[in-house]
Parts: C-alpha cells; sequence; structure tokens
C-alpha cells in the first residue's frame, strides 16, 4: 500500500448571519406570510392589526420578522386575522342585519354606518365597502333595534329628503385616522397626512413657503388609483378623496396651519445649499480707480495717470500713428505698381516687320 493518504476537505457549513434573519419583510413577502392577500393586508395596516416600519431606503412599510410571528402565534391563525379584515357591500351587509338594501343604504347616508373602502365598477359607479364586524356590531347593539324594525324618525327622514349623503365624508375622516396612526413619529408626515385630503389650493394658501410644501407633497400619501389619470373615473375618485364640504374644509385648515407649526418646530423643511458664485477673480485690480474724491467714477481719459504713465501713453500712441501712415503709404504704392499695365509679347506680325526693317538696314549700311 502506498504511504500517500489522498484527503477531501468538507466545506464549512454556511450560517446564516444574523443581519438576514433580522431583515424586515416587505408587503408583498409579509401578506404571502400570514395567508392575506394584498388589499386584506393593507387593510389590516390601516386599522394597527399589523404593526409595520418605516423602510429607510424609502420603499414604503416593511413588517418586522418578529411580527410575523406574533400573528403566526395568535389563536385562530389565520381565520382570525382574516375574518378581523373581512368587508361587505351593501347586499351583504343587508344581509347580515336582515333588513333590505334601501334601508341600509339610507342608514349609511345617515352616517350610521362608517364605510372603510370603496371602489368603482365598470359603470363608474361608487361600491362602498364595510368592515363585517362593523356591521354586525351594529345589528347586535339593543340602541339600534328601532332603526332596523320601525319607520325612521322624522328627523333623519328630513335629512335623507335634504339629500345629505355622509358617506364620502366619513369615508375621509377614517382614512385620515388611519394615516395618522402610521405617521405617529414624524410630525412632517402627520402634516402631509392632513394636506392629503385638501385641495392643492387649499394647501398653498395655508402653508406659503414653498419649501415646506415641496416637503408636504413629498410626504403626500397617494390614494389607490382608479382609472387613467384625467379619466372620468380619476376626477371621481378624486372628489370623493377630497374634502367638500365648507365646514370640514375649515376644520382640515386649521389642523393643517397647527400641524405643519408643530413640524415646523420639530425640524425645518430642507432647503437647498445656498450657491456662492463670484462674478470677478478676487486679486483682479480694477481697471480703474473708483470714488477718488475729485476723479469721476468712469473718465473718459486717463487723466488721473502719472507724469511717466502719460508720456509712455503718448509714446506708444504716437508709435502706431507713424506704423499706420507707413503701412497706408506701402500699400498705395504696392497697389499703384499692380495697376500698371504688364509688357506685353510681340505679336507675330510686328516682330517679323521688326526683322525685315533690321535686316535692309544692315545692307544699305553693308553697300554704303
Amino acid at each position: 500500500m502506498s504511504g500517500d493518504t489522498i484527503t477531501h476537505e468538507v466545506p464549512p457549513t454556511v450560517v446564516p448571519t444574523a443581519g438576514k434573519r433580522d431583515t424586515p419583510f416587505t408587503a408583498s413577502r409579509a401578506a404571502r406570510e400570514l395567508g392575506l392577500k394584498r388589499s386584506e393586508f393593507d387593510l389590516a395596516v390601516s386599522l394597527g392589526r399589523i404593526r409595520t416600519l418605516p423602510d429607510e431606503g424609502g420603499g414604503g412599510r416593511r413588517v418586522a420578522r418578529a411580527e410575523i410571528e406574533r400573528l403566526r402565534t395568535q389563536q385562530g391563525f389565520p381565520e382570525a386575522l382574516r375574518e378581523r379584515v373581512m368587508t361587505v357591500g351593501t347586499g351583504d351587509a343587508a344581509r347580515i342585519m336582515e333588513v333590505s338594501g334601501a334601508r341600509f343604504t339610507r342608514l349609511a347616508r345617515l352616517g350610521l354606518l362608517v364605510p372603510v373602502a370603496f371602489y368603482l365598477n365598470r359603470y363608474r359607479a361608487v361600491v362602498w365597502l364595510y368592515l363585517a364586524g362593523d356591521v354586525r356590531d351594529f345589528a347586535a347593539g339593543p340602541e339600534n333595534a328601532s332603526l332596523l324594525k320601525r319607520p325612521l324618525p322624522e328627523g333623519l327622514r328630513d335629512q335623507l329628503d335634504a339629500g345629505v349623503d355622509l358617506r364620502a365624508r366619513n369615508w375621509r375622516g377614517r382614512q385620515l385616522g388611519f394615516l395618522l396612526r402610521q405617521a405617529a413619529d414624524d410630525p412632517w408626515e402627520r402634516a402631509a397626512a392632513v394636506a392629503s385630503l385638501l385641495d392643492p389650493l387649499q394647501v398653498s394658501e395655508i402653508v406659503g413657503d414653498p419649501y415646506e410644501r415641496a416637503q408636504l407633497n413629498r410626504l403626500r400619501p397617494r390614494p389607490p388609483a382608479h382609472g387613467a389619470p384625467g379619466s372620468p373615473a380619476a376626477h371621481l375618485a378624486e372628489r370623493i378623496t377630497t374634502a367638500q364640504d365648507a365646514d370640514e374644509i375649515d376644520w382640515l385648515r386649521a389642523d393643517l396651519a397647527r400641524a405643519v407649526e408643530e413640524a415646523r418646530t420639530h425640524r425645518p423643511a430642507p432647503r437647498p445649499a445656498p450657491r456662492h458664485t463670484q462674478r470677478t477673480p478676487v486679486h483682479a485690480p480694477h481697471p480703474w480707480p473708483t470714488g477718488t474724491p475729485g476723479q469721476p467714477e468712469h473718465p473718459e481719459r486717463p487723466d488721473h495717470l502719472g507724469h511717466h504713465d502719460h508720456q509712455n501713453h503718448h509714446g506708444h500712441q504716437n508709435r502706431r500713428d507713424h506704423q499706420n501712415r507707413h503701412g497706408h503709404q506701402g500699400r498705395h504704392d504696392r497697389l499703384r505698381r499692380s495697376e500698371r499695365p504688364a509688357r506685353s509679347e510681340p505679336s507675330p506680325r510686328t516682330g517679323h516687320r521688326d526683322r525685315s526693317h533690321g535686316l535692309l538696314g544692315r545692307l544699305f549700311r553693308r553697300g554704303a
């Protein structure tokens, strides 16, 4: 047997770091871990059934792993949690209360039942949703028995005849409570929650500083989208989510002014850093000294120069004049030379005549 032994190194077991185990879940992941639909999860967060943490990276709310474990250990999970966030429409709510749909609608318009959510159907009709637990509690209350079985009192009938409908306003009030609960740690987020229910013109009248308005817009919670931007459905949803009644607007304006003042005291709104720009170099001297007593601020000629500088100035001027005169004269002479006609070559006939005269002259001279 050979003395060489072959050994295989066993790789170390990978142990997850504590940082990974402590990383909170995103909203979508937390909904899957709890066996909830995303709409059910969002409503549970709004109702305070699920505690969330702010995301430091700006990606929305997150859920700690310890919170997921706490909910899982509750009795009846997950059916009990899903029951607490169950919503019903008008038809199902009427069946729970054992009344007609018309009577339930009248009670909701009077504000006796507060909707928790809404959506627009394909006909752009508003469908209000109510917590099933709230409907059951209202039906079980002995003080409400007369409202379920007997004709409504005359005062309530007068309000209905006048067209009162408090469903949208009550939804806004409940929505504001949800937003303030989630923004309990930041005064600017609380102010932005109040501003989200007001028209932007109302906000600009209360908050005059543009940087504070920008801070509110950045933190302003966005309601769920209903239809494409600018569509009739989007305009209808915007009307529902914006305060309409005069007393409601006044109350929200006062609340916004108080919230902004508190946020301003807690932490000023962020502003851009001042830009320090310098138009002229620090060490560049001014071409002419200004502010000298007895001298004009902008002299037309250098009368303030010294005697030496004055002579240099005139010396340079004389040399430039001399160069200019001689330069002009030289260019003039070159122009005259260029305008002289060039010496033409003798034509063939003229050249023959000249040659003939030269030959006869030599003969005459030779004969003489």
